[in-house]
Formats: C-alpha cells, sequence, structure tokens
C-alpha cells in the first residue's frame, strides 16, 4: 500500500487482527489444557495447526499474496479448520469475530457479508449443540457479527477514500508540473521577446546608425584619403547588422517562425481561438512588412485581446484588421459580444484582476509610442484600436 495519511489507520487493524486472532487461538488452546476432556489433545493440535495457517498468510510477501486464487484457497483452509476446531471445542467460536474481518477484505461487500452470515449460523449451531440452546449463544454471535460488518465496511470506504486521495494527489501533483513547465516556458518565451526587442532598439538601430553615417561620408567625399577603411567600417557594421537581425528573429516567438504576422493570426484562428468557441476573421495583408519586434508586439495584443473576448464577451465572431496608411499603422480587434462601460472598467481597474490584460495591452502600446482607444458600449460588442507611427517604432 502507497503511503498515504490513513496508512497508520489500516495498520493498525490489521496489527489489532493479527493480536486478536493469537490471543483467541491462545485461549483455545489454554482451555484444552486447564479442563481436559478427550478431545483435548486434537483441540491444540487443530488449534496450533490454524495459527500456524493464520500466520502464513500474514507473513508471506505481498507478491505472493497478490494472487487471489492463493488467497482464496488460504481463506477456503482457514475457514475449514475453524469449523473442525468448533466441532471439537465451543470455545472456538470467539474466533469467528477476527474471520468476519477476512471474509470481508478478501470475498468483498456482498460475498463476504453471505460468508458472514454462514459463520454465523455455524457458530450459533455449535453453541447451542455443546452447550445448549441459550439467548446469549444466539445474541453474542449476531452483535459480533453486526460489529464486525460495520467495521468491515467502514475499512473498505475508508481504503476507497485512501485510493481516491492518492489519485487526487496525483494528479494534483502533475497538474503543479505541468503548470510549472507552462510557466517557465511562458518566462521564456517573454524573456526571448524582451531580449529581441533591446537587440533591435540599442544594437541593430546603433549600428544601422552607423552604417548611415559612414555611408554618408563616403558619398560626401569618395576620394577623401582612407576612404576604404571608412568603407571597411561600413561593411563590418552591415555585416555585424545582419548577425544583429538573426538573432532578433531567433529570439521571436515560435508563432512568428518562418511566417508573416497575417499568416500566424491566422493559424492561431484555425486551431486554437475556434476550438475555444470563436470564430475569427483576420483581415491582414501578408504583403505588410514589419519589423520582428513590432509584429511580435502586435500578435500579443491580438492575443490578450482575444482572450478577453473569449473569456468576457460572450461574443460569436470577431475580426483581427491590420492596415497601414504611408506611415500610420492601424490595428483593430472588432468582436460582436456584450460589450462594457470603458469608464466603469477604468475606474475599477485598481481593484479588478480582469481589466490587467487590458492595462497590459495599453502599456505595451505605450512603449511602442502608439495610441490605445476602446470604442464599447454595454450590448453592441466592441472595437479595440490601436494606432501606430512607423516611423516611430522602426
Amino acid at each position: 500500500m502507497a503511503h498515504n495519511a490513513l496508512t497508520p489507520v489500516f495498520v493498525g487493524l490489521r496489527a489489532g487482527l493479527h493480536v486478536l486472532v493469537i490471543a483467541l487461538t491462545a485461549l483455545v488452546i489454554l482451555r484444552a489444557i486447564l479442563t481436559p476432556t478427550d478431545a483435548s489433545v486434537a483441540v491444540v493440535l487443530v488449534a496450533v495447526f490454524l495459527g500456524l495457517t493464520y500466520a502464513v498468510g500474514a507473513v508471506l510477501p505481498r507478491t505472493v499474496r497478490s494472487g487471489r486464487g492463493l488467497r482464496l484457497v488460504w481463506l477456503a483452509a482457514l475457514t475449514v479448520e475453524w469449523v473442525v476446531l468448533l466441532w471439537l471445542s465451543p470455545d472456538a467460536a470467539y474466533l469467528v469475530f477476527p474471520l468476519f474481518f477476512l471474509f470481508l477484505h478478501l470475498l468483498g461487500r456482498w460475498w463476504g457479508s453471505a460468508a458472514i452470515l454462514g459463520s454465523t449460523i455455524v457458530a450459533i449451531c455449535a453453541l447451542g449443540i455443546h452447550g445448549g440452546w441459550t439467548v446469549g449463544g444466539v445474541v453474542g454471535p449476531l452483535v459480533g457479527a453486526g460489529v464486525a460488518l460495520l467495521i468491515g465496511l467502514g475499512y473498505q470506504a475508508l481504503a476507497r477514500e485512501a485510493v481516491q486521495r492518492e489519485a487526487l494527489l496525483s494528479e494534483l501533483l502533475a497538474t503543479q508540473g505541468r503548470l510549472a513547465a507552462t510557466e517557465h516556458e511562458s518566462g521564456v518565451l517573454a524573456e526571448r521577446a524582451r531580449l529581441a526587442r533591446e537587440i533591435h532598439d540599442t544594437l541593430a538601430q546603433g549600428l544601422s546608425s552607423i552604417q548611415m553615417l559612414l555611408h554618408a561620408a563616403e558619398r560626401a567625399d569618395p576620394g577623401r584619403p582612407g576612404i576604404e577603411h571608412l568603407r571597411l567600417a561600413r561593411e563590418t557594421a552591415a555585416a555585424n547588422l545582419v548577425e544583429a537581425r538573426r538573432f532578433i528573429r531567433e529570439l521571436t516567438p515560435p508563432q512568428l517562425d518562418d511566417q508573416t504576422l497575417g499568416a500566424a493570426l491566422r493559424r492561431l484562428a484555425r486551431t486554437q481561438w475556434v476550438a475555444q468557441g470563436l470564430d475569427v476573421h483576420v483581415r491582414v495583408s501578408d504583403t505588410i512588412t514589419l519589423p520582428m519586434h513590432l509584429q511580435t508586439a502586435l500578435l500579443r495584443i491580438a492575443q490578450g485581446a482575444v482572450a478577453n473576448v473569449i473569456q468576457h464577451a460572450h461574443a460569436t465572431t470577431a475580426t483581427i484588421t491590420i492596415a497601414t496608411d504611408h506611415d500610420e499603422l492601424h490595428f483593430t480587434v472588432t468582436d460582436n459580444g456584450t460589450g462594457f462601460d470603458p469608464e466603469h472598467l477604468l475606474q475599477d481597474t485598481a481593484e479588478k484582476s480582469d481589466s490587467f490584460g487590458l492595462q497590459a495591452t495599453s502599456e505595451r502600446v505605450q512603449q511602442l509610442g502608439g495610441t490605445l482607444t476602446l470604442d464599447a458600449a454595454p450590448g453592441r460588442g466592441t472595437t479595440l484600436a490601436v494606432d501606430l507611427h512607423l516611423a516611430e517604432v522602426t
């Protein structure tokens, strides 16, 4: 049995059963010795043999006792020995009490209960034959059978609860492991995205500026001394800029690997979002060329917006639109849900955890230098709009 909080209870019950069998068998032997009869020798021999049989079943390795057939044979042998001992001595009637627990444990609730009833009748008849019919001889075994039945059924209920608790604990541990792995993966992706933004905003932009300045210097005076060094410096900066952009591509989210932002959003719409009951239409031209960090940001904004629609809007459809107009980028997520009151939401931002996704989206848009607009009202859906100046985020 796997260790759990109820293991000491089971161990205690089994130990008590072992002690009870030993004590009652010793009582039968002592009574046969102290009050000798013609059957005393046979009583002692059968009692000793019964005790040995019980001990064999109790000490055999669990791997051997695990076979149901072998356990039933052991129980049958023990029952036959008890009947023989009961025929020889009425004192053996007390041994029926520990047998009750074995019947329930090995035969189950229904067959075990039938075995308890049968052995109780045998004990009552044996007591009546040996010492005459008395109220105590009838009531005693019946009360013992009732008590044993209640205790045995309680033991089985505890055993079932222990199995259920063990399964629940295993499920909780597995869920905890999956949650930890998911959180770790989310943390890794967030850190990769942050590093990509940092490299783009610092190293890549610096190298790009150096390359442009050197190129301008070349064009301003192509015949000046040291022009070859300027050209070499520009080529070196260009080569390092290519490497920096490669690092940025490798650090971007897996959803954007080998595909455009529009393709990534359509794939999410076909797989993840439709499985959650929302029909998402994506209106993004694959000809739109955006920096990778901006594609990553828009992908995260879209994921957050759609998650809010699925969780709160009770919508059936949503539309994601990304369009450019010269240096302006317009990003919108529109749904046909129940809508909400934006002013009420903003007033409760500090108290409601539901507004955290909207707050995170707002912070991300602010980092890009854009503006976030919410057009919503109860009963008519919601439109989330993001406007960006491409010249400020490239």
